[in-house]
């Protein structure tokens, strides 16, 4: 199945030694064409080269001889080509960011990977817009976009397929996906979508038959748009309110993970519709819920903030219905069977899971069984045909927040806790903990890898590891 994800790619210049956006060729995080990886390395050991980055939590991507990657220095929003055999800076770019977007502690204004289409480059900068850089560095063309309204910040990372550049803008008012010609930068088609504060980067799938669909993952629902003029073809209900972790295909399924704080299994709390609400606590009779209103059963567990989507204060019925929905909906990963349009979600789920996920990683699905890297240092794996639990187990040595999403490599997965904690497993059902290397430096950025050579971002370097020749 990955064979027709990558075709497109290849037709555009790309080889299979490039690795052109986030996880790489189709976003699922594997190089079944690399070379086997050592397990043991460090800042000291392994390291092929090093070379100082700006601070930023994007991702690398590689192209032909070529590094690509962003940060941010002051007022500067900064684009940096490295070379790949080196680390040498060939160029760097940078463009002045007209605004400051709110954004989550854990958030960075350069946290979204860029993404190619062979021959040039696509970045967006929240605090921006889009850009276009041709590989010599040359600015094309730019798409100022913003400001935006979201609780944590706006940080997926943009996609390309067939000559358009893929962006979702989830936020708590006016959301929406668009796709941009990738040689002109003018918008094709913009579409509003009815989420709120969602973070997680969507996938390209290319069907035997059909459009090419855009899955992009949004509060409580997932939905396929056709990347001809953005229409709607199928959607599955029953996500959890802010998702992170970018969707992924293995064979005819898509796997998806979902968290949220107040989530779990068992926290679910039913409140009443907005109509009952204000019959009942509406004193002054304005239509709005202001929080002194409220009795204690239906206050907000977090900050009003959170619900107050509009941030006047008080909650109107479509914010109270966001709430209320919140309130009642359910962590989990699943595994969607793809094919068909309209609701799939009582056809096409083949499983959930719900105990122990992760926050931000991405799953990795290999050999039949899905990867699931929880904060704190827990390790799942499942059966990717039923959900079963095969092992969950504590990474002993890195027990820290994660962030970046696992890879795998020549019969190993590769991921990277908060605090710079490289963990390597054996890349079975029954995995077992080969390695953890210790950077000594916060890493958030999701590795690359290519032809025997990993390409690690801490919050202040770039590294490529690699055997020692």
């Amino acid at each position: 199945m990955r064979t027709f994800l990558l075709l497109p790619l290849l037709a555009l210049g790309l080889s299979a030694a490039d690795w052109p956006q986030l996880r790489g060729p189709d976003g699922a995080g594997l190089c079944p064409s690399c070379s086997p990886l050592p397990s043991e390395f460090g800042p000291d050991k392994n390291v092929l080269w090093k070379t100082a980055l700006p601070e930023g939590k994007s991702s690398p991507i590689l192209v032909n001889d070529r590094i690509f990657l962003t940060g941010a220095e002051g007022d500067d929003l900064v684009t940096l080509c490295l070379n790949r055999s080196t680390g040498k800076e060939l160029w760097r770019r940078a463009i002045r960011a007209p605004k400051r977007e709110a954004q989550h502690t854990l958030n960075h204004r350069a946290a979204p990977t860029p993404t190619t289409d062979g021959r040039n480059l696509y970045i967006f900068f929240a605090d921006f817009g889009l850009i276009s850089y041709d590989f010599e560095g040359k600015q094309r063309w730019q798409l100022p976009l913003g400001p935006f309204n979201s609780q944590h910040g706006i940080v997926a990372s943009p996609v390309y397929a067939d000559g358009k550049v893929v962006l979702v803008c989830d936020q708590d008012t006016d959301a929406f996906i668009l796709a941009v010609d990738a040689n002109s930068g003018k918008i094709a088609w913009q579409v509003p979508r009815e989420v709120i504060n969602g973070y997680a980067t969507p996938l390209i799938y290319r069907p035997a038959s059909g459009p090419v669909q855009i899955i992009a993952p949004g509060s409580y629902q997932l939905t396929a748009y056709s990347l001809n003029d953005g229409k709607t073809l199928w959607f599955v209900r029953g996500l959890t309110c802010q998702p992170k972790s970018a969707p992924i295909i293995a064979g005819d399924t898509l796997y998806f993970n979902g968290w949220t704080p107040g989530n779990d299994a068992g926290q679910q709390v039913e409140l009443p519709a907005f109509a009952e609400v204000a019959a009942t606590a509406d004193a002054n009779r304005d239509g709005k819920l202001a929080q002194s209103e409220l009795p204690p059963p239906w206050q907000p567990t977090g900050t009003w903030r959170a619900i107050d989507l509009d941030r006047d204060g008080v909650l109107n019925e479509r914010e109270w219905t966001f709430f209320r929905t919140r309130r009642a909906a359910r962590n989990g990963a699943m595994a969607i069977k793809l094919g068909g349009s309209g609701d799939l979600t009582s056809t096409n789920v083949r499983w959930r899971y719900e105990k122990s996920l992760p926050d931000v990683p991405a799953p990795l699905v290999l050999n039949d069984v899905v990867f699931l890297i929880r904060s704190g240092g827990i390790a799942t794996t499942l059966n990717a045909q039923t959900g079963k639990v095969i092992k969950q187990g504590r990474l002993t040595g890195a027990l820290e927040d994660y962030y970046s999403s696992p890879i795998a490599v020549g019969g190993k997965i590769y991921v990277a806790s908060e605090h710079g904690k490289v963990v390597v497993l054996s890349a079975t059902g029954e995995w077992e903990i080969l390695a953890v290397n210790d950077f000594d430096s916060d890493i958030f950025a999701t590795p690359a890898v290519s032809e025997g050579r990993m390409y690690l971002r801490t919050k202040t370097a770039l590294y490529a590891i690699g055997a020692a020749r």
